[in-house]
């Protein structure tokens, strides 16, 4: 008899959002640690940093609430974000809208470990994750030395090439009146 095979457990790091409460959990802090409960049912939750909160991009006007958790799952990048999908559900996220308006939840796959993921409906590394400061900050605490499979570059190196501060430009010599 042949010994039983163990299922591929795969790591993921997910980004978790919320700028607008929810009428059992309460405010996007609230709405961000049910949320995380939730994902301990897709698998075990290993980290997860502290939230922060961020400035809105796009038409929102409300602030998020942001973090992200390591999830450990047996789930593969599309099942997981099938699954991430039905939580938001679960949330009260309705498909369609305007895109970067307020939302009760959003949860996104970052990064994997098994490096990089492209089809139709899911792209990772995450397309945007090296321009997010709300992202790449809270990853410091619970996957710094983890790498974008594209660049090479660890969280923390993305991170401080975000976050440096740069000089001014140069202004052109006043001429006078």
């Amino acid at each position: 008899m042949a010994p039983a095979t163990r299922p591929t457990l795969n790591r993921y790091l997910i980004g978790l959002g919320s700028n607008r409460p929810h009428h059992r959990h309460g405010g996007p802090v609230e709405v961000i640690n049910a949320a995380k409960a939730s994902l301990a049912g897709l698998g075990h939750v290993t980290a997860a940093a502290p939230t922060v909160g961020s400035a809105p991009l796009g038409p929102s006007l409300r602030r998020y609430a942001n973090t992200v958790a390591v999830l450990e799952t047996e789930l593969a990048p599309p099942a997981l974000l099938d699954r991430l999908k039905q939580i938001e559900r679960s949330f009260g996220r309705r498909n369609g809208g305007q895109r970067w308006s307020s939302r009760v939840l959003d949860l996104d796959i970052l990064l994997w470990s098994g490096g990089s993921h492209g089809s139709q409906a899911l792209t990772i590394p995450h397309p945007r994750l090296r321009e997010r400061r709300f992202v790449l900050g809270p990853a410091l605490a619970v996957a710094s030395d983890w790498r974008d499979p594209l660049t090479g570059l660890s969280l923390r190196q993305l991170h401080a090439r975000l976050t440096r501060p740069r000089p001014l430009p140069k202004a052109a010599p006043w001429s006078g009146p």
